[in-house]
């Protein structure tokens, strides 16, 4: 996502910085950030391009912490 030529880069963008903003479980992520629609996949593709992680605690799933990665940070501080 070097040159954010779709909008959906923008929104990437736009997510790491909310999770940057705040500590953000996945619960949370999910309820702002889910989307039926195919091509803005915004959550999914962070995750594997490897800019968001997740930190299990405990053992409900929502309360997993998201994490924005070093690759995340590097991005956000480019643009």
């Amino acid at each position: 996502m070097p040159n954010l030529e779709t909008p959906s880069d923008h929104l990437t963008l736009q997510f790491l910085q909310w999770l940057t903003d705040a500590p953000r479980t996945y619960g949370e992520a999910m309820d702002a950030w889910r989307t039926s629609c195919p091509r803005l996949s915004i959550w999914e593709d962070a995750l594997r391009e490897g800019l968001v992680s997740l930190e299990p605690d405990g053992a409900a799933m929502r309360q997993a912490k998201v994490n924005v990665t070093a690759k995340g940070s590097a991005l956000l501080r480019r643009h």
